[in-house]
């Protein structure tokens, strides 16, 4: 089984994801990892040299690569939902968990970071509440279930869990 966590930058994709996998005994991937091992490059850099349309390509290049395996945990980038064909193929292979926190929660969680190009000047708590408004229908186009992501990892872990 495939499960691919989905959900705005913050919420805790990656922190889950690892936990999930292990209690699991899932590999564990990060599609922002995969690419930036294969450009060698940080996201910023992708987002300030190739442009945003360039990354989201390089995006449903690591789903294409992903979607033929088995017993992987994938957190996927915040915006990977963007492109009908990366939620065609997730929904397609596996089961997709939309992990949710309010505004105020991620803005706590990512406040004092710069490597997320898309909250340049917008790292405030509207600046987050828009975009997530913004992805909303497209997050809930996506999801084959939904679980909040506010409590403790390991609290969010045995919720997903439950939901397999």
């Amino acid at each position: 089984m495939i499960i691919y966590l989905i959900g705005f930058m913050g919420v805790g994709k990656t922190t889950v994801g690892t936990k999930l996998a292990e209690d699991m005994g899932y590999e564990f991937v990060d599609t922002d990892e995969m690419i930036e091992s294969k450009e060698g490059l940080i996201i910023n850099e992708i987002f300030e040299q190739k442009g945003e349309d360039y990354f989201r390509k390089l995006e449903t290049d690591t789903i294409k690569e992903l979607v033929n395996k088995d017993n992987i945990v994938v957190s996927c980038g915040g915006g990977i939902i963007k492109n009908k064909t990366n939620v065609q193929l997730m929904k397609e292979s596996g089961r997709v968990i939309l992990l949710e926190s309010p505004a105020e929660v991620i803005y706590e969680r990512v406040k004092d970071t710069d490597n997320r190009p898309l909250l340049k000047g917008r790292n405030n708590i509207d600046g987050i509440r828009s975009l997530i408004e913004e992805r909303q229908p497209l997050y809930n186009m996506a999801f084959t279930d939904r679980v909040n992501a506010d409590a403790k990892p390991a609290n969010v872990v045995a919720k997903i869990k439950e939901l397999l």
